[in-house]
């Protein structure tokens, strides 16, 4: 046989191979009736697969649980201040994919075995809040757990920092300190005189002992508002902000932007730098942009993300 006629007969042959290793593989047929279809032995078909894998036309990859996911993280430990976290995979809908979020966050903390917790506020929070109430957790290590901002004058229930702090207390087993003061007062000076009180240096020295930060990571503009035009002027546009944790903002550099006139009562931002632990949590919607800048802040030691954002962050 000549050289040339040699190279056609490979190659029909590992056109054969591709042919019998398709109907078997992705068309799920089995071996006896791709043996009837050609007029050969199912042995033979069998001897085919096999020899389809030895020369590389069929590779089959296993994915292990979890093991993209691990990738993904392994990816943010050497891009980031990220030391860990969990990573979820996309829910039916945004509710489905906060649900499966929350349970990743109490999965963390367990594993983290947190103490002293101190919790933001925002949309997943309240999810968090629910889901907790259908799964209680009366063995959870958390022993204290205090809101990490005050209350909202609105009504939705995610940003009723006192009632998310005495609902997850009782599901968790933990003893809950109180934040009796308002998140956005009507002043600078009101804010001055509030911070002067007895409740709030109580609420100060549960900040300074925490061990854990519980914080939301959403997006610029955000939804209720929380007076940002009052409390930063044109800062926040001016300074091109893209995402907020609890009610900071920050721009996509990861410069958490400072205002003399930010009245708002939460832990002050160099308390929480020094917390040992500090989780992002990214609700269904929180988009890339404001993933990033959060990122870069160097805030975070640990995430609760869902695996496409974190993907569709790194590929940037």
């Amino acid at each position: 046989m000549t050289g040339d006629n040699f190279v056609a007969a490979n190659l029909e042959k590992q056109k054969k191979l591709a042919y019998v290793a398709r109907k078997y593989y992705m068309e799920d047929q089995k071996q006896s009736d791709i043996a009837r279809e050609l007029g050969v032995s199912r042995p033979l078909i069998s001897r085919m697969l096999s020899e389809a894998r030895e020369l590389g036309i069929v590779e089959i990859t296993i994915h292990e649980p979890g093991a993209r996911e691990a990738r993904l993280l392994e990816q943010l430990r050497l891009s980031s201040s990220i030391r860990g976290g969990v990573l979820v995979e996309e829910g039916t809908n945004a509710d489905a994919t906060n649900r499966l979020l929350s349970q990743g966050a109490m999965e963390l903390l367990r594993q983290l075995g947190v103490r002293r917790l101190g919790v933001g506020w925002g949309y997943l929070i309240g999810q968090l809040v629910s889901w907790l109430e259908e799964n209680p957790q009366p063995n959870s290590t958390i022993t204290d757990i205090c809101p990490l901002v005050g209350n909202a004058s609105i009504p939705a229930r995610n940003y009723q920092s006192n009632e998310n702090v005495r609902l997850m207390a009782q599901q968790l087993g933990a003893a809950p300190h109180f934040l009796y003061l308002p998140a956005l007062p009507d002043s600078l000076e009101e804010k001055q005189l509030l911070c002067s009180t007895e409740v709030y240096r109580q609420i100060h020295q549960q900040w300074e002992r925490l061990d854990t930060a519980l914080v939301n990571i959403g997006d610029y503009p955000s939804s209720p508002d929380f007076a940002s035009l009052v409390r930063y002027g044109s800062q926040l546009q001016r300074q091109r902000a893209c995402g907020r944790m609890l009610i900071y903002y920050f721009n996509e550099d990861g410069l958490v932007i400072q205002s003399e006139q930010d009245f708002a009562i939460q832990i002050p931002i160099d308390i929480l730098k020094r917390c040992p632990n500090i989780i992002g949590v990214c609700s269904a919607n929180t988009s890339v942009k404001a993933l990033g800048g959060a990122l870069r802040s160097g805030f975070f030691t640990h995430l609760v993300a869902r695996s496409e954002l974190v993907r569709a962050l790194l590929e940037q």
